[in-house]
């Protein structure tokens, strides 16, 4: 009996932010994004307006709710990356974690843009949240490329390439209803990118070539960005 107290107990204790999140994006599948207002989700959430706008400065925001820790763990990710790195390498890396913020809930994801497709709203969000992150790209190759005539101009055209090659395979992926491994059809995007703007092609992998696998110890709580980093790491180092 205890026991399942304390799992009802964790279970109250869910962040506010998920708890109003996954409210309101019930109530838009179950009544339209339209006809469901913020009263509408705070009454199912069982918490009050402030609530809401404490987290979500409108109801748009409640439809992308992990985007900003996933730009945030980019931005990360590109301040950690050292300048030794190929620089389109490491924005292609950077992408990645946004695929991979997707594929972790498929369901969620397609749920998602299936109702973005329904709502001219929602699909103007979404644009700005695509150029959020495309400005976070093209800043970290500005800095690198800061000494080349064409380093402002590159910086914006590659960063709009990775993000259009990235764009281009998730949304596949999302049409499909989440079938297949979108990392690889991501990386094949991707590896496009690297061809012509990489300081070296991408070496495609023979057809019959043995499957490695990458054993790494993370410490618990480590950031995605990090273990990311670290995995790839290894993989350039072996």
């Amino acid at each position: 009996m205890s026991e399942a107290r304390e799992v009802t107990g964790a279970q109250k204790k869910a962040p506010m932010r998920e708890v109003l999140a996954e409210a309101a994006f019930a109530l838009f599948l179950e009544r339209g994004f339209e006809r469901t207002t913020v009263d509408d989700i705070v009454a199912r959430a069982g918490v009050g307006r402030r609530s809401f706008f404490r987290y979500f400065p409108s109801k748009e925001d409640a439809v992308f709710p992990d985007h900003e820790s996933c730009l945030a763990d980019m931005t990360a990710f590109l301040d950690a990356a050292g300048d030794d790195r190929d620089a389109v390498e490491v924005v292609c890396g950077g992408a990645r974690l946004v695929l991979r913020m997707y594929a972790a809930n498929p369901e969620f994801s397609v749920q998602r843009y299936r109702l973005t497709r329904e709502v001219p709203g929602l699909r103007t969000y979404e644009l700005s949240v695509v150029r959020r992150y495309e400005r976070t790209l093209a800043g970290y190759l500005r800095r690198r490329w800061q000494e080349r005539p064409d380093g402002a101009l590159r910086a914006e055209v590659v960063a709009a390439s990775v993000v259009a090659a990235h764009n281009n395979a998730l949304r596949t992926w999302l049409r499909s209803g989440g079938e297949g491994d979108a990392e690889v059809a991501v990386d094949r995007a991707l590896d496009l990118v690297r061809q012509v703007w990489g300081s070296a092609p991408a070496a495609p992998a023979p057809a019959d070539a043995d499957e490695e696998v990458v054993v790494m110890v993370a410490a618990k709580g480590a950031p995605m960005w990090r273990v990311i980093q670290q995995v790839e790491a290894a993989l350039r180092d072996g």
